[in-house]
């Protein structure tokens, strides 16, 4: 019994020791930054799903995610964010892991130097840190760093789209018709003047005698020169219902030309619900709802999408991916910084210029951009720079 007590004290003692020798190792900055370089070169990125989630509604869009493994350094910004995304919904769970042997030679290097019984007590000590503690620790680090660097990757994605899509050819001053498509409530419309100014608006059915009539009718009243079309659901049929109006019109003789017929476009009504509920849109239209605000959106930003586009948080209009599992943070900057060369690399007419615009120009706050609008509101417009000191 002596001796059984005896030997269960030695064993604590071993064991003692060693728990102060892997965090001796695990502290050692030798240590770590050699597994940082076995992550850098090895780690593979591993995915496994949650037992039970397989048959989840909500997972499915993740199956892709199931059972994934490839290296980290190799994988791609979309993939790993939605990884991640897919791990704080609870369907999966992540790994990140080096190669383990060579990981451990490493580590033998640094601190195994004999072959003894000591020199075991180490290579114990040694593994037990490696799983216990190195591992763990740099593995945090290398979710945190590949994390970000799929975020810097997706924020300049989304900002080169943001750019492309603000800098796109205006339509210019035409008097233009934007239909809201929609199959139960119907298709709003809304008459835009040529300075988008809202003239009239209404609803209409699809596949009725009476919307083609209505549309005929607003075209001809009020010398329609373009319509621009949500991309939304219904929009294949709004396009049909619109170009057979236009085509009636033509066999009847309302317009004799077809080059004179108004012109056709798709737009992308992404963010356009967005601006509808915001107060900007309550600012500019008080007395509409949101569906009439909507429309007039979709038509605005046919005839200039920089002005119109520049209402709506840029992460609404949906030209990035995963907006918001990235730093909301750095992904805010870049967007404003973007928003802001756009503007200023292009300018604004400061006669029609909204105030949402304005702001964005350099040395305009949303104090001088109200100033100059209640300014032009009230004296007519501005005829000269100078004219601006006023």
């Amino acid at each position: 019994e002596a001796i059984k007590r005896l030997g269960e004290k030695r064993e604590e003692a071993l064991q003692g020791a060693r728990d102060i020798m892997a965090e001796w190792i695990s502290q050692d900055e030798r240590a770590r930054q050699s597994i940082r370089r076995e992550f850098s070169y090895s780690a593979i990125i591993t995915t496994k799903v949650v037992k039970g989630k397989e048959s989840d509604p909500e997972a499915q869009k993740y199956k892709d995610y199931f059972a994934i493994s490839e290296p980290l350094r190799r994988i791609s910004s979309h993939r790993l964010l939605a990884i991640r995304r897919a791990e704080n919904e609870g369907f999966i769970r992540v790994d990140i892991s080096p190669d383990r042997e060579k990981s451990l030679d490493k580590l033998a290097y640094l601190f195994l130097h004999a072959n003894n019984d000591a020199a075991y007590q180490v290579e114990l000590a040694m593994e037990d840190s490696y799983k216990r503690l190195l591992k763990p620790a740099i593995e945090t680090e290398f979710a945190a760093s590949s994390k970000e660097k799929a975020d810097t990757e997706a924020i300049r994605v989304f900002a080169d789209n943001l750019r492309q899509l603000l800098l796109e050819s205006p339509l210019g001053q035409k008097r233009v018709l934007a239909i809201d498509p929609g199959f139960r409530t119907g298709c709003k419309v809304v008459v835009l003047s040529a300075q988008g100014d809202l003239l009239h608006h209404t609803v209409v059915f699809l596949n009725t005698k009476q919307a083609t009539e209505t549309l005929q009718l607003l075209i001809k009243q009020y010398q329609i020169e373009a319509i621009a079309i949500g991309n939304g659901t219904a929009s294949r049929e709004s396009e049909q219902m619109v170009r057979v109006a236009i085509e009636t019109m033509e066999q009847e003789g309302e317009k004799t030309k077809r080059s004179s017929a108004p012109q056709v476009f798709v737009v992308s009504e992404s963010g356009a619900s967005v601006y509808s509920a915001s107060k900007t849109a309550r600012e500019e239209f008080p007395n509409e709802d949101v569906t009439v605000r909507g429309a007039v959106s979709i038509g605005r930003r046919l005839m200039d999408p920089l002005a119109e586009l520049v209402k709506i948080d840029p992460k609404s209009i949906g030209v990035g991916q995963y907006q918001h599992d990235v730093n909301q943070t750095r992904l805010g900057e870049s967007l404003q910084q973007t928003v802001e060369s756009v503007v200023n690399c292009v300018g604004v007419d400061v006669n029609t210029a909204s105030k949402h615009i304005l702001t964005y120009i350099s040395g305009l706050g949303p104090a001088l951009a109200q100033n100059i609008v209640n300014y032009r509101s009230e004296h007519g417009a501005f005829t000269s720079r100078k004219a601006l000191l006023n």
